[in-house]
């Protein structure tokens, strides 16, 4: 609790703002406290009472306040230079009126305690100081704490509506200069609801975070729409360079537990919050909440040491390469580098960790593609090719981490909006990324049939996703097949023949859904997962009759597989309307002959001498 006398206590330290301007001189490098709990009242005096100040270089990282030192008329007064470019100072950026700094959060308090980006001055907003004389950085720690250690005057707002966070959040009032008491509405950021395209998104990130996993997701309608999806996840924790409103009700419903982190156990690890009032009082004095320096929370190592870590970041666009621009729209700067990087390498380095970065598919109302052939001319790379691991968009999740460049060429083209992927098939073609012969669907008939994904266990208790098949799942497919021995080729394909061409694999991989259809079965995996196992059906439209063609790996045979595939098919061409599928079998293939006998469907058979000629009923005959 605070200290009821404070400012009796200290009243040698406390001044007003108008006073504490007085120690800014010209050429001074100014710091000004981050987030939400930028102090608003020393900016507004900064300004009000910078007559005597010139040249001087006022530094942060991401500020949500007001930023009135970034206006055209202090451009001989101020020099403004972000970490992080936000709203509010984004049009001064444009007009070249301020600088920015791309930076690897985590390297920014060494910059700091070298020297390199100095600090004359450090403004800051903290907590009343206690009964032992410590005040909290409430709502930002972040680089704030680096700051002010390293700053040669530091001047605190005192402001007793900031929550009293715990953790490695609190200086002790002998290292402030000066205090100005004034008590504001710590600013607030409204929460904003997700829209459809990101609860898809959010509903597709939250497929790859398991039971246990510890997470890491920032601001935005991203974490907002992934929060819905995680509801019924059990012990996650959190470790992250910020969070909002969201993890309020993750926390309450039981999902968040942190009880099974590797680390930190039982804590709730973060820089910095931005969000609603709600989410300040349910943070202030919360033991289960503990905020670290910007140096901890965003290393890379102390990231890597909690196993099953998903770190969940956004980007502007994608090439077809696999870089990540996340901090500019062309050459005009947008953002920032902050965490992204330091969380992609940390997750990507933590046992079974998984490293994501998450967009719509497209941008500007629709009108054009966030995954493009190439860059926008001046876009930076913010992730590299090397560091990218999971793409995520509203189509699903594509994997690229160890990928060749066709690969990943095929990977991101599956989840690009439809209206663009023939498009950007055409523009790898050109780059010789993809086959001359690369098949260009027509997508306004092709819809991927997501209802049709579903997870099962197979009688061993094996956990299997069966999913219809997709045009990137050609080089899986292509694995799986040479990985066939000779009798299950032949069993299949009634020839000894090894060979499975790119012309004939990709025409199993690019289908309609709708007359003819494929399920793939995948067991768990780097990625989505190994293909073990592929279903077929190919519709004659004329007679509602379809050939169905069945390959199990041969190490997941008698397992079942079988039986659930064309029973899956079954009910799915039931449901649209085939009378009938219709099989050849080779006498020696016994196991397939089984698994037709007992479908339980009314079963005819004939048999020529060489081969059996099943016909499975799969509606009465009327």
């Amino acid at each position: 609790m605070a200290e009821a006398n404070w400012q009796e206590k200290y009243a040698d330290k406390i001044a007003s703002a108008a006073t504490a301007m007085k120690q800014i001189r010209p050429g001074n490098s100014i710091f000004i406290g981050t987030g939400c709990a930028q102090p608003q009242h020393l900016v507004d005096a900064l300004v009000t009472h910078s007559g005597h100040i010139y040249d001087a270089h006022i530094i942060h990282l991401l500020t949500m306040g007001e930023a009135p030192y970034a206006d055209e008329k202090f451009r001989e007064r101020f020099k403004m230079n972000s970490f992080f470019v936000a709203d509010n100072v984004r049009h001064a950026l444009a007009r070249g009126v301020g600088d920015y700094t791309p930076i690897f959060l985590s390297d920014i308090p060494r910059e700091f305690e070298s020297g390199r980006i100095p600090i004359d001055v450090a403004l800051v907003s903290v907590t009343p100081p206690d009964d032992n004389g410590l005040c909290s950085f409430g709502v930002s720690v972040d680089i704030v704490k680096s700051a002010v250690a390293n700053a040669r005057y530091v001047i605190a707002q005192v402001n007793a509506n900031m929550p009293r966070t715990l953790g490695d959040s609190f200086i002790h009032v002998n290292q402030i200069d000066m205090l100005v008491p004034h008590d504001e509405p710590v600013i607030e950021v409204p929460v904003r609801q997700p829209d459809e395209t990101l609860r898809r998104i959010g509903q597709n990130i939250a497929r790859l975070v398991e039971d246990g996993s510890t997470i890491e997701c920032g601001i935005g309608r991203i974490p907002q729409a992934l929060a819905e999806f995680l509801r019924n996840k059990k012990d996650l924790g959190v470790h992250t360079e910020m969070f909002s409103d969201w993890i309020i009700d993750l926390i309450d419903c039981g999902a968040i537990t942190c009880t099974k982190k590797t680390i930190n156990r039982g804590k709730v690890v973060a820089s910095f919050a931005m969000g609603s009032r709600r989410l300040y009082d349910y943070i202030g004095n919360n033991p289960l909440f503990e905020f670290h320096p910007t140096e901890y929370v965003n290393d890379p190592y102390v990231i890597s040491r909690h196993d099953r870590m998903v770190g969940i970041n956004v980007g502007l666009e994608v090439d077809l390469t696999g870089q990540v621009c996340s901090d500019s729209l062309g050459y005009k700067f947008y953002s920032g580098i902050g965490g992204q990087v330091d969380f992609i390498r940390g997750a990507a380095r933590s046992r079974e960790g998984k490293a994501i970065i998450a967009m719509p598919s497209t941008a500007r109302g629709g009108k054009v593609s966030r995954i493009v052939s190439h860059l926008t001319e001046g876009a930076g790379v913010v992730t590299t090719r090397g560091d990218v691991h999971y793409v995520v968009t509203e189509y699903g999740i594509a994997y690229l981490h160890g990928k060749s460049i066709r690969q990943r060429c095929l990977e991101l083209i599956d989840i690009a909006h439809p209206k663009f992927r023939n498009e950007l098939i055409q523009a790898a073609k050109e780059q010789n990324y993809l086959h001359e012969d690369q098949i260009e669907p027509d997508w306004d008939r092709m819809h991927y049939p997501e209802q049709l994904e579903r997870n099962e266990t197979l009688r061993d208790g094996t956990e299997i996703f069966f999913r219809p098949v997709k045009p990137s799942d050609e080089p899986a497919l292509s694995e799986m097949l040479y990985s066939l021995s000779r009798q299950s080729v032949r069993t299949r394909y009634f020839t000894a023949t090894m060979t499975f061409p790119h012309k004939d694999v990709q025409k199993l991989t690019n289908i309609d859904y709708r007359r003819d259809l494929a399920i793939v079965a995948l067991v768990p995996g780097p990625g989505e997962g190994d293909i073990v196992a592929i279903a077929q059906y190919f519709l004659d439209p004329k007679t509602q009759a379809a050939e169905v063609a069945f390959i199990v790996q041969d190490e997941w045979q008698q397992k079942g597989m079988g039986s659930f595939l064309l029973d899956y098919l079954a009910q799915i061409a039931r449901q649209r309307g085939v009378r009938k599928f219709y099989a050849k079998v080779l006498p020696e293939n016994r196991a397939m002959l089984a698994i037709f006998e007992n479908s339980g469907f009314h079963v005819s058979t004939e048999f020529d001498g060489e081969t059996y000629s099943i016909e499975l009923l799969l509606t009465p005959e009327a």
